[in-house]
């Protein structure tokens, strides 16, 4: 049976798209599954955004397959980890939630990097022209260490 993670944020096309793809580059892909859904619904069934797919594309990792999808409640009982990008989807998917037990799977990414300052990933879909750059450097740190974390706790 394999690990789940689950990497959300807010359309789904543009944070946790590059998420899913970096963070499934670095795991063993017969113990872990990787995917990634958005707390907003307004790009289910859509590509990730072009700039995403492009900055993936140039570190050989392809997301040009991924279709968005919208955070359910179902989720918790489907997903062993959930890494949420910013704060506001931290609390879109916390109020889903009913048991600790799935609040404890919810947890900001970047906590991995910098435990509970909270920082968030910047959504770069309205921002500068290397905003996909700067958030792809930031979700690759963060995913070595994730991924490590999650070989050595499941291998």
């Amino acid at each position: 049976m394999s690990v789940k993670i689950l990497m959300v944020c807010l359309g789904n096309i543009c944070r946790s798209p590059l998420a899913e793809g970096i963070l499934a580059s670095k795991l063993p892909k017969d113990k872990f599954r990787v995917d990634s859904a958005g707390t907003g619904s307004w790009h289910i069934n859509q590509p990730p955004d072009t700039r995403s797919i492009a900055t993936a594309k140039k570190y050989n990792i392809d997301i040009s397959n991924q279709k968005g999808k919208h955070f359910q409640k179902s989720d918790f009982e489907i997903y062993d980890y959930i890494y949420v990008m910013d704060q506001s989807n931290y609390d879109n998917v916390i109020e889903l939630s009913e048991t600790p037990e799935q609040k404890a799977k919810v947890q900001m990414i970047l906590n991995e990097l910098f435990p509970d300052e909270n920082v968030d990933i910047p959504d770069p879909y309205f921002g500068l022209p290397n905003g996909f750059e700067i958030v792809y450097k930031m979700l690759d740190e963060v995913c070595d260490i994730i991924a490590k974390k999650l070989i050595a706790k499941h291998q």
